[in-house]
């Protein structure tokens, strides 16, 4: 293992594995926004057929019908960009056919942040790295502190090697956050700002800075969070080469984490091979990553269809 798939190793686990943000992932996308449907596609293939190819194309079709007669129709873009995104995960179309639909989501409904990281999340695994940062800065012009759009932004400037773009995006967000605060309190989540920044400097070696932040935010972390700071610096003091500062910090962390993530932790105190069984935010180190790769997406039996109760079918 080199040393700079270690470093990521230790920067992907402090997002993922142990919770400190929350990650959109592509599927299902639309659970629990559909109680006002008005459109509806096949729930059954065509006539003879039986195969999974014949009846997501059925579904998309009932939705292109739908969106034929009412090209505003949100349930039926909703569902329409469901099954695209399934058609591709199944390797028969390509994710390139999810984007138009998804950015007229968008213009429809602005206040749905959520389009928009979604939307950049297709754009960056088409590999249209540009567009999928100007869909996350999208939703932080609106909402400085969304931390989806945050880490998602900060992930892909690392990824694009501009980590001091990185640096200077998270520093901007601090800078502005007691103002921000101020006016729309809890808007930014200043301890997940700077862990996000404590990670991108573990990327960049610079590992006395992350220490400084992490123990920065100890200093009036709660019970919440604190397990989860404590795992993080302990993973960074090993990375050091502080193998004992380190093993009493991952003590009191799992002593102080909840139940579901006892097990995490004990794996990375286990030793850095035990991270490789470990969820990732790629799932790899970004020198192995593919500019398409598909990233977490549950299976797709998880999809929820949108809501039919009292609507018309497609033609």
């Amino acid at each position: 293992m080199t040393v700079k798939r270690n470093r990521w190793l230790v920067v992907s686990v402090l997002v993922v594995a142990i919770g400190a943000f929350l990650t959109i992932s592509l599927l299902p996308l639309f659970a629990g926004r559909s109680n006002h449907s008005t459109a509806t596609a096949p729930t059954t293939p065509p006539s003879g057929a039986t195969d999974v190819q014949a009846e997501l194309e059925a579904r998309a079709r009932g939705y292109e019908l739908v969106l034929e007669r009412e090209p505003d129709n949100q349930i039926a873009l909703q569902g329409l960009v469901d099954a695209r995104i399934e058609l591709a995960r199944a390797g028969l179309t390509d994710l390139t056919d999810v984007v138009e639909p998804l950015e007229r989501l968008s213009e429809l409904s602005p206040e749905v942040l959520d389009y928009q990281i979604i939307l950049g999340q297709v754009k960056q695994q088409l590999g249209d790295l540009d567009g999928a940062a100007q869909a996350y800065r999208t939703v932080l012009t609106s909402s400085p502190g969304d931390p989806n759009a945050l880490q998602a932004l900060v992930f892909l400037l690392i990824r694009q090697n501009r980590p001091q773009a990185a640096i200077g995006l998270l520093e901007d967000t601090l800078n502005s956050a007691t103002q921000t605060n101020e006016v729309n309190p809890g808007t930014i989540n200043v301890t997940l700002v700077k862990e996000l920044l404590a990670q991108v400097y573990i990327e960049e070696e610079r590992m006395d800075e992350a220490l400084r932040i992490y123990d920065e935010v100890l200093e009036t972390a709660n019970d919440d969070t604190r397990f989860r700071l404590l795992a993080s610096k302990a993973l960074v003091l090993r990375e050091m080469g502080q193998a004992a500062e380190a093993e009493v910090l991952f003590a009191q962390a799992e002593e102080l984490a909840p139940a579901e993530y006892k097990d995490q932790i004990r794996q990375m105190a286990a030793g850095p091979e035990s991270l490789e069984g470990l969820p990732t935010e790629e799932g790899v180190p970004p020198e192995e990553a593919g500019a398409a790769e598909d990233t977490a997406t549950p299976e797709s039996e998880n999809v929820t269809e949108p809501d039919a109760t009292n609507a018309p079918a497609a033609e």
